[in-house]
């Protein structure tokens, strides 16, 4: 690997991290089926034992931020200090902080998730195909993927983003833990808390890769007329990974800005066509009434566990659906958290909790009421996409549904093209953060980590991903997708206790930081210890 003499390898995290995932991918070559079965073990004890504590978690990360947005005194605190500059125009801003946060998830699920929960209904809530259906189908998928799901990553990035570029600790997720324990963040703890975040996120953004893989060869299989394999993957995970590597070279604020910002526009152009041609007046009115519906029953739907969902027995359905897409989030959280206090120093926290919070959660809403309301609507009217869903996996749903609108071929190649940028700009954004959390360095807070480290990682990544899936493949116990949860819940399980820590920690630091944590514009009365003070190198991303 080429030497940066600014950064040295954190020994106590790069090689027990580099060891846990050759032990995870030897275990997937030898034996698929203990690999499966070991996923199948953490989830049920995880989902059984702690689904309540995920559901509360998830509402506390939304009070949270309402709190910050609301408030004057803690709203108006700067990352970085009074006299911090912004380093990226807030259109840039935006669309970093959407791409990296969604991956491949609205552009998977837009038309997957809602078909399934209106067909099939949701066991102990609503019966299939009906009205109900329909609005809890909506109602459910902007749970997933709009406000709650970006309060995570909002959380995250206030206390930790606090903790190192006002508090001027080092740039690490152990970091926004200080206001709790204090100066052990510096030793073995601090060390345990990162590698859990690390293993969590190289796990989940993994599965992501996986998703995206199976869901480019469904896409490419369907236009070019051939059956994706194994082999297919593999391909597809290699142009990944190569694509975010030449990215990788230029930095944050050429690579990943650049491909953020094409993809963000692609996400709207395909809004504005599908919100067009597709039935306009349905799609306004079921998005309206679907909008009233959340407003009234989230609590009810983000507590809800299928606790005596057919009247004896519980239902799995939370396992797979909502548990599962907290299980990212909490995954994700930390490693978000970071990137995005990174990319957002000279922001108040206001803005902070606007653009990474309000605007892409509304986003996200956005997004499901259109593809959602005009897949339902479509349905409704004989178009067929959960048979074709059915026979050919969840990965074709949306090309399912472009069959159904003017210049469908055309609407595929964009769309395999924005589910690839999607995917590109995640694993851009996280090993550029799971290199620089396995490196120390002055400028960790501000200057790329070495390229060489970043290919490293990215190849560990898409190597678990591939294995992943095909493992799933070899034992036919459980679906390529089913097996993307399976090992996103498997991996987040750990990290589960930590989030809530940071989320406390946050709470109790924005409480005090005026009077306490203000190292950046009042050092003479902050009681942060001295000798944990790092002076920041303040290099350009």
């Amino acid at each position: 690997m080429k030497k940066d003499k600014r950064f040295s390898i954190r020994k106590a995290v790069f090689f027990p991290l580099l060891a846990i995932y050759a032990a995870v991918i030897a275990l997937g070559i030898i034996s698929p089926k203990m690999f499966t079965q070991v996923e199948n073990t953490v989830v049920n004890f995880a989902c059984n034992w702690f689904g309540w504590l995920y559901q509360y978690l998830t509402i506390g990360m939304v009070i949270i931020c309402v709190w910050v947005l609301f408030s004057k005194k803690i709203g108006s605190i700067r990352l970085g200090g009074k006299d911090a500059k912004p380093v990226m125009s807030k259109w840039n801003w935006f669309a970093v902080s959407l791409c990296g946060g969604i991956a491949t998830g609205i552009v998977f699920w837009g038309i997957a998730e809602p078909i399934t929960h209106f067909v099939d209904g949701i066991p102990g809530l609503s019966v299939g195909g009906t009205r109900e259906a329909a609005l809890y189908a909506l109602s459910t998928c902007y749970m997933h993927w709009g406000f709650p799901l970006y309060a995570y990553y909002a959380v995250a990035g206030i206390g930790i983003g606090i903790a190192v570029y006002n508090m001027r600790l080092s740039y690490t997720v152990s970091s926004g833990l200080y206001s709790l324990v204090g100066r052990r963040i510096n030793g073995r703890l601090g060390d345990i808390i990162d590698l859990l975040c690390l293993f969590s996120i190289a796990g989940a953004v993994s599965a992501c890769l996986g998703v995206a893989s199976m869901q480019i060869g469904s896409g490419t299989g369907l236009l070019a007329g051939f059956t994706p394999t194994p082999k297919t993957w593999a391909i597809i995970l290699v142009i990944i990974v190569a694509t975010f590597v030449i990215s990788s070279y230029t930095g944050v604020q050429k690579g990943l800005r650049w491909m953020s910002d094409k993809n963000a526009k692609i996400y709207l152009l395909l809004l504005l066509y599908v919100f067009i041609v597709a039935n306009t007046k349905n799609i306004l009115a079921m998005s309206t009434e679907s909008t009233g519906f959340f407003a009234q029953n989230w609590i009810v739907q983000n507590t809800y566990l299928g606790v005596m969902a057919d009247g004896t027995s519980n239902s799995q359905w939370p396992v797979w659906w909502t548990l599962n897409y907290w299980s990212f989030m909490v995954a994700y959280t930390p490693m978000m958290g970071i990137f995005l206090a990174k990319i957002a120093r000279g922001r108040t926290l206001r803005e902070f909790v606007l653009f990474n919070f309000a605007l892409p959660g509304g986003f996200g809403m956005l997004w499901f009421s259109i593809f959602g309301s005009a897949s339902i609507n479509m349905e409704i009217n004989g178009a067929g996409i959960y048979e074709a869903m059915k026979n050919t996996g969840l990965e074709s749903t949306i090309f399912a549904f472009f069959k159904n609108l003017p210049f469908s071929s055309i609407l595929s190649v964009i769309f395999i093209l924005t589910a690839f940028l999607s995917v590109v700009t995640l694993a851009d954004g996280m090993t550029t953060t799971i290199t620089t959390m396995t490196l120390t360095s002055k400028v960790a807070d501000s200057a790329e980590p070495p390229s060489s480290f970043k290919v490293f990682w990215g190849v560990i990544m898409a190597s678990l991903a591939f294995i992943n899936i095909a493992s799933a493949a070899i034992t036919g116990n459980t679906s390529g997708i089913d097996a993307t949860k399976l090992l996103a819940i498997t991996c987040a399980f750990p990290l589960l206790f930590v989030v809530l820590l940071l989320a406390i920690a946050c709470v109790k630091t924005l409480r005090q930081y005026h009077e306490k944590y203000n190292v950046v514009d009042d050092s003479a009365h902050a009681i942060v210890d001295a000798d944990m003070i790092v002076t920041h190198d303040e290099e350009e991303i």
